[in-house]
């Protein structure tokens, strides 16, 4: 097909996509339970930290992850005590466990302490036409306390030749319009325009099968030419594309 029909046809999909039904199933759903900026995202990086495997266990998961922290995130993560740290211990999923758990929080403390929160991070070091470069400098200040080294595998650094899902993704949610009550639009001070396609394998594979995308493998590389042609279809909001492409992958499986 054309470009303007390859336009069309994954605009209707952004259409049929791209509101509240998405959430039933999906991992958004939990940050969706909160009212205050903090709470969103930070239930938001922690669900996005454990997105990978199936959806139902994601979504059970991270809301155990919300019962730890007594559904205040915020208020945990800066006023809690080596006590309430032990209840983390016995946090699981799939590789990330409970010590993981118990960093996070420690560096989640660290940033709104010491970096006024995880928006500022990645305003201070975003770049005009992608954020890839400041997810590798959030990593870079993520990991700056005392940590075990398996820890790190749960932030990519696209730099390092990642096509980091999970945190694209998170920066969807915070960054993209709450027009149509999915995302949230919570972070002002960066664009639409600067974000890019979690890219997964049914994004991938859908992507491939529409032309947008030739490279075999889904990582930095691969991300870098699917954000080239996905901004040919849309420059200010290239990454609506996401939901036609998960659901053709998913919903459809096209």
């Amino acid at each position: 097909m054309t470009q303007n029909e390859l336009k069309d046809f994954l605009d209707e999909k952004v259409i049929l996509y791209n509101n509240p039904k998405f959430l039933e199933n999906d991992p958004l759903q939990v940050p969706h339970q909160f009212l205050e900026k903090e709470d969103i995202e930070i239930s938001g990086f922690l669900t996005a930290t454990i997105a990978w495997g199936n959806r139902k266990s994601i979504i059970n998961n991270a809301n155990k992850m919300m019962e730890l922290l007594d559904h205040t995130p915020f208020d945990f993560i800066m006023n809690h005590g080596d006590g309430d740290l032990k209840r983390l211990d016995s946090f699981i999923h799939r590789t990330f466990n409970g010590k993981d758990l118990r960093y996070f929080i420690q560096s989640l403390k660290n940033i709104y302490s010491n970096y006024g929160g995880l928006e500022a991070i990645f305003s201070k070091h975003q770049d005009s036409s992608s954020l890839q470069p400041a997810i590798s400098k959030f990593k870079e200040t993520f990991f700056e306390l005392s940590h075990e080294k398996r820890t790190q595998k749960h932030v990519s650094d696209p730099l390092k030749g990642s096509a980091a899902k999970r945190i694209n993704m998170f920066l969807r949610w915070m960054v993209r319009d709450n027009l149509t009550g999915v995302d949230f639009g919570l972070w002002k001070s960066l664009q639409s325009s600067q974000l890019s396609c979690p890219l997964d394998v049914h994004s991938g594979n859908v992507a491939r099968k529409l032309g947008l995308l030739k490279r075999k493998q889904n990582d930095a590389k691969a991300l870098e030419e699917l954000d080239k042609n996905l901004r040919k279809l849309d420059p200010k909001d290239p990454v609506k594309y996401d939901f036609a492409l998960f659901g053709l992958g998913v919903f459809e499986k096209f």
